[in-house]
């Protein structure tokens, strides 16, 4: 089975959060949520969410990073030299980075994002460094997966199930929740 975490920190957007936490796991998808200092996080509209663990005590292997948007939670995650660090980690690894929203300007902080097309949350382009912004619901390039926002976030879910698992199965996930592209 194979196996992500995403990154919760206080001010995370919960509807991107939720959304691909859910559909990866009925994709059969192992998801960790991971509290960036505790266990109970507060979103950006006042929805908490419990985390399996704690980032600084998390030593298991996965297969990617998923971060949701939002704010202050995607400069919260800037902010912490543990996310950066493990970002880079993974990607020198070769594994998935998924972000949507504002979280891309993550992955651009944490120095990855250079000759990268990725999209992002309207007026957050000007912080993707080198990255080549494309203006799409979402953008694939090579093991990094991005997204707009909110209103992409079933899209954003859906390719992740795609790179993770394969056509079948985010066909059949589609189908499942009524979703049509």
């Amino acid at each position: 089975m194979k196996h992500v975490i995403t990154i919760l920190a206080e001010g995370f957007e919960e509807i991107e959060a939720v959304t691909f936490i859910d559909i990866l796991r009925r994709a059969h998808i192992q998801v960790t949520i991971l509290g960036l200092k505790s266990f109970e996080i507060k979103g950006a509209h006042d929805i908490r969410i419990r985390a399996d663990h704690l980032l600084a005590d998390f030593k298991e292997s996965y297969d990617g990073i998923i971060l949701a948007g939002g704010q202050p939670g995607t400069t919260n995650l800037i902010k912490s030299p543990d996310v950066l660090k493990i970002v880079k980690t993974a990607h020198t690894k070769g594994l998935l980075l998924g972000a949507i929203c504002a979280a891309p300007s993550v992955l651009a902080e944490a120095g990855i994002l250079d000759g990268y097309k990725v999209t992002c949350y309207p007026g957050v382009e000007e912080r993707l460094g080198n990255a080549i912004f494309v203006e799409e619901p979402v953008v694939v390039d090579r093991t990094i997966i991005t997204s707009r926002g909110v209103g992409t976030a079933i899209n954003f879910a859906i390719e992740l199930v795609r790179y993770l698992n394969n056509d079948e199965s985010a066909d059949k996930i589609s189908k499942a929740i009524l979703f049509n592209k």
